[in-house]
């Protein structure tokens, strides 16, 4: 309890949260107008030092190690570098502004998926394909408007809780090199992702640090997910998702909104030409269309406005208390 009212009352809580609710309203805004991601050039890095290090004629366990020295030899120098530098500069809410705003993730995800969604209602499944696809890791030439429809669902709630909910958690609590670090991670996670047969072992150490460092925060959208339930099942939709709340991975973000919407969920999905079967959730409900991408979007910009609510009342607290301890 000593340790929560220190932080609490710590000025730079307060200072933290005010940054992070200044830059989401300015990503809110840019996102309208460019949906390009700052850190793209750093994806393509990652897939270029994977082409020199990642030896299919290795091993399994020598793939593992060299993808965990991948990470190790890519984010050590970078951070270690940006601490060295922070201590030339004056401004210091500037730069902690600069680095959140390469950390976090762009907000036009909405706008992205309703263009889709009007794609598909006009039947132009072929120029759905061309906008959802810079966003996926699965192949997309062979997607159906179910297909479609399924994957905007699933991945504007994972970029969602990875790109904004667990990038301002780690910024607000650990710092912005701490935030920066974690998108850097996640950037690393989508360039080797073990769904691709050739990154099964090289990224399987990214793959679970990613996994560990987003568990707190996962949950907690899927917490604020849940919320938007209430009018519902609420009560039966926790007694169904409550056995994948101390699971590591993502499941329980696409289970709770699978609930929430009424349909179905994940399953299988092509991956660089391989066929990857996943866990399918509400196996029971019916299969998304156009109309539940919409739906979708609202369920989980009310999630977003609920966890902004939380860092504003976070603000309010430290501030009051703050203010009281002095």
């Amino acid at each position: 309890m000593e340790h929560l009212s220190n932080i609490l009352t710590s000025p730079y809580l307060y200072s933290s949260a005010v940054t992070l609710l200044l830059l989401i309203a300015l990503k809110a805004i840019i996102g309208q107008f460019i949906t390009q991601q700052p850190l793209a050039f750093f994806n393509f890095y990652c897939q270029r030092l994977a082409d020199k290090v990642n030896k299919q004629t290795n091993s399994s366990r020598q793939q593992n190690i060299s993808g965990l020295i991948a990470v190790l030899v890519t984010l050590v120098p970078l951070i270690a570098i940006l601490w060295l530098f922070e201590v030339f500069i004056e401004v210091q809410w500037l730069w902690h502004a600069l680095l959140l705003y390469f950390a976090l993730g762009s907000f036009g995800l909405t706008k992205t998926n309703k263009a889709i969604a009007r794609e598909i209602v006009a039947n132009n499944n072929y120029q759905a394909k061309q906008k959802v696809a810079p966003l996926l890791l699965r192949d997309t030439e062979q997607l159906s408007p179910l297909g479609i429809s399924k994957a905007c669902i699933e991945m504007q709630v994972l970029r969602s809780s990875q790109l904004l909910v667990c990038v301002g958690f780690y910024f607000l609590f650990f710092g912005p090199l701490a935030a920066l670090a974690f998108r850097l991670l996640l950037e690393m996670h989508y360039a080797w992702n073990i769904k691709i047969y050739r990154f099964v072992h090289f990224g399987a150490a990214i793959n679970y640090i990613v996994k560990l460092l987003q568990w707190l925060p996962s949950r907690l959208f899927a917490v604020l997910l849940l919320i938007g339930t209430v009018g519902q099942n609420t009560l039966l939709y926790w007694r169904l998702i409550r056995g994948k709340f101390f699971q590591t991975d993502n499941s329980i973000l696409l289970h709770v909104l699978a609930l929430g919407l009424e349909i179905k969920l994940s399953g299988v999905a092509m991956y660089n030409r391989s066929k990857v079967r996943k866990t399918s959730f509400n196996d029971h409900a019916r299969q998304p269309q156009a109309t539940d991408i919409i739906h979708a979007s609202k369920r989980i910009n009310y999630a977003l406005y609920l966890f902004i609510l939380l860092v504003m009342l976070l603000a309010v607290i430290s501030y009051s208390i703050s203010g009281l301890s002095r």
